[in-house]
């Protein structure tokens, strides 16, 4: 007999479909059910399940298997291009017959400062020289941030940048260079094409338990004091009754 009425690998897609969580926006409910697979980096992937022995000439089975990544807390805190802490082994003193012994790889971290045209801010992040790279591929730091997706990115501060400059394209405010209306309005139409509702926008980047409180917060109704309803009870009801009395029409002689 089973210990679990469902098993524990679906708990978290079960608890989506009843309570609060049920009641999150659809198109935030979609982004957490979207599979996608991230970018390689740390390996090349084939692209295909057979290659030619060169040796032998016959077809050869081959497999993309993925290097398994760990992204420390910091990695959330900066823009590290998908790049993370790769373990494994190395021979002591570089000698293959000496024992293995445990060794973990880690990017190169950098400071650097990125201007975004869309928030007109300077921002200090810690990146990698593969961020720098896709920034300069993009042909710009907002470019890069909008077209990333979130599996690339894998990033808060990534996300959280994201979600500010939608929010921006989406209200069109003013605040952005208020002294030079026309290159306002060049930035708007430069970045249009990644623009989307404010309702939606407002969802990016939010984890679920983010999430789960803002809807909490959209939902929550300050109580009502009692004396207040039975007023607003007492009003109607004089209200009703006399309207439903017949109209004294004195006579004037």
């Amino acid at each position: 007999m089973p210990l679990h009425k469902y098993p524990p690998k679906i708990w978290a897609a079960l608890r989506l479909k009843q309570g609060i969580q049920s009641r999150l926006p659809a198109h935030y409910l979609r982004s957490l059910n979207e599979s996608q697979e991230a970018t390689p980096v740390h390996f090349k992937p084939h692209g295909v399940k057979y290659k030619r022995n060169p040796h032998t000439g016959q077809p050869e089975r081959v497999e993309d298997i993925p290097i398994p990544l760990y992204f420390p807390p910091e990695s959330q805190r900066g823009l590290w291009g998908g790049e993370g802490y790769v373990s494994g082994y190395r021979y002591a003193n570089n000698d293959k017959l000496s024992s293995r012994l445990r060794k973990t790889w880690k990017p190169q971290i950098f400071v650097r400062q990125l201007y975004s045209e869309i928030l007109d801010t300077t921002f200090t992040v810690p990146v990698t020289m593969r961020t720098l790279d896709l920034v300069d591929t993009c042909y710009g730091f907002d470019f890069y941030i909008l077209k990333t997706p979130k599996v690339d990115l894998n990033s808060k501060l990534g996300m959280d940048l994201k979600r500010a400059m939608l929010l921006r394209l989406a209200r069109k405010d003013t605040d952005l260079y208020p002294d030079d209306p026309e290159k306002r309005e060049r930035i708007y139409n430069k970045y249009k094409e990644f623009a989307i509702p404010e309702e939606e926008a407002e969802w990016v980047g939010l984890s679920l338990e983010e999430a789960v409180e803002k809807q909490r917060l959209l939902e929550k109704k300050d109580p009502v004091p009692l004396f207040i309803v039975y007023a607003e009870e007492l009003v109607q009801q004089l209200h009703a009754q006399h309207l439903s009395e017949p109209a004294v029409v004195e006579k004037v002689s």
